[in-house]
């Protein structure tokens, strides 16, 4: 079982979080793992993508060419990628910001409302962790409890407060792409 995941979007969106908190969580549950970030020539507001690689099996490169899954957090994200899915592969669209459909049917395609979702929450920086709850939803390769024990290292302290409310955005999340 090798997951090999493109997560992109703009810089602000929270793609490099939903990463690294997959690949923590991965080497939680004992998986081999590998992230790799790719920035724009801005940080906020320019482009984002990392290359995410969950396997029983160790992990040969970092690379990511022809994507298992694909998270596009915003349109230019979505006309880059798309193409480099493999058949049968899964592609979570933030519907919020992204008017366009899946264009392939040998993929299946899940529309987000990440940001409907954090607003409704209150929280605008959480709808990140909507669009990976719908990813755990989708994909079934990781535990959402994981993700949950590694929120808890993530948000401790004064931040502590947070955990709570980005337990329920994955939850919003997951239920777009179960129908609950």
């Amino acid at each position: 079982m090798t997951h090999e995941i493109i997560i992109s979007g703009f810089g602000g969106q929270g793609v490099m979080a939903i990463g690294k908190t997959m690949v923590e969580a991965g080497m939680e549950e004992g998986l081999f793992v590998s992230w790799l970030p790719s920035y724009g020539p801005e940080m906020r507001g320019g482009t984002a993508n990392c290359s995410v690689v969950l396997s029983d099996q160790p992990v040969g490169s970092p690379v990511v060419l022809n994507p298992n899954e694909l998270i596009a957090m915003n349109k230019p994200s979505l006309l880059k990628f798309e193409k480099e899915v493999l058949p049968g592969g899964i592609i979570l669209i933030n519907s919020s910001i992204v008017e366009l459909k899946a264009q392939r049917s040998d993929v299946s395609a899940y529309y987000i409302p990440c940001i409907e979702i954090a607003n409704d929450l209150g929280n605008p920086k959480t709808a990140n962790m909507a669009m990976l709850g719908a990813y755990l939803e989708a994909s079934g390769v990781l535990r959402p409890e994981t993700v949950h024990r590694m929120l808890a290292h993530i948000f401790h302290g004064p931040k502590a407060g947070l955990i709570d409310i980005n337990i329920e955005a994955m939850s919003r999340g997951a239920a777009c792409v179960s129908g609950g």
